[in-house]
C-alpha cells in the first residue's frame, strides 16, 4: 500500500507543479503522501533501515528475514506506484507534459557525482524521517516528521527509488519518450545508493547504541525468566 499511498502525494505535487510552477510549493503539497504513509500504517522501501538493521545485530532476525522484507517491500511499492500513476495518468491528460518534464529531470541525468549525492541524501532523509518519527509518541510530532521529509525530498527534488519511479511510471504510461529501459538503467544505481545513504548517514551512526538497547532488554527478559 506504501506506493499507492505514495502516488496520493505525487497526485498533489503534479497538481500543484502544473497550477503554479513552485516546486517548494509542490514538494511541500507531496509531503501529504508521507502523512498517509504514517498514519495508514503502510511501509515505504527506504523507512526500513535503522530497526531492522538493529534487530539483525541484536540477533532478532535473520538475514533472509530481512531480505524479505526489503525485497517484499520493494516490490509491492513499486506496483502499487504503477497502478496509482496509471489513474492518474488518465484522470489528469493535462498534466502530461508536467509530469512527461518531471520524470526526465531524473531519467535523464548523467552518471556523476552530483547525481550520487542526490541519491545518498535521499535515502538518508527518508531512513532519519522514520527514526524521528519513531523517538516519539505524539502524533503530532510524527506529522511534523512526515511533512519534514516529505518537502525535503520533493522540494528539492532529491533522488529516491520509490517516489522517482512514480515520475518515470506515469511519463511512460502517457506516451513520454522515457522506456522502461530508461528507468531500469535509472533505478538501480539510485536504489544503491539510497541504501548506502539510508545505512551510513543514519543508521550506522545509531546502531551501537540500538544495539546495546536491546542486548540490555533481552538481559532483563533473561533475568525475570
Amino acid at each position: 500500500m506504501g506506493g499507492i499511498e505514495v502516488g496520493i502525494g505525487v497526485l498533489v505535487y503534479l497538481g500543484i507543479l502544473y497550477e503554479t510552477g513552485d516546486q517548494l510549493l509542490a514538494g511541500l503539497g507531496f509531503s501529504i503522501g508521507l502523512v498517509a504513509l504514517l498514519l495508514a500504517h503502510s511501509e515505504l522501501f527506504t523507512e526500513n533501515f535503522l530497526m531492522p538493521i538493529a534487530a539483525l545485530v541484536a540477533r532478532e532476525g535473520t538475514g533472509v528475514e530481512l531480505a524479505k522484507l526489503w525485497g517484499g517491500t520493494l516490490l509491492a511499492n513499486l506496483l502499487g506506484g504503477w497502478l496509482i500513476m496509471a489513474i492518474i495518468v488518465f484522470a489528469f491528460p493535462d498534466w502530461h507534459p508536467v509530469l512527461a518534464e518531471t520524470a526526465q529531470h531524473f531519467i535523464d541525468a548523467p552518471l556523476s557525482l552530483e547525481f550520487a549525492a542526490l541519491a545518498i541524501l535521499g535515502g538518508a532523509v527518508i531512513t532519519l524521517m522514520t527514526r524521528m518519527q519513531t523517538g516519539t509518541e505524539s502524533v503530532p510530532a510524527k506529522i511534523a516528521a512526515a511533512v519534514a521529509g516529505g518537502f525535503v525530498l520533493a522540494g528539492f527534488q532529491l533522488f529516491h527509488s520509490i517516489l522517482d519511479s512514480l515520475f518515470a511510471f506515469g511519463a511512460i504510461i502517457s506516451g513520454a519518450p522515457i522506456t522502461y529501459l530508461d528507468w531500469l538503467l535509472w533505478f538501480l544505481p539510485v536504489l544503491l545508493l539510497n541504501l548506502i545513504g539510508g545505512l551510513l548517514l543514519v543508521t550506522v551512526l545509531r546502531i551501537v547504541r540500538t544495539g546495546e538497547l536491546f542486548e540490555l532488554r533481552r538481559h532483563r527478559n533473561a533475568g525475570r525468566a
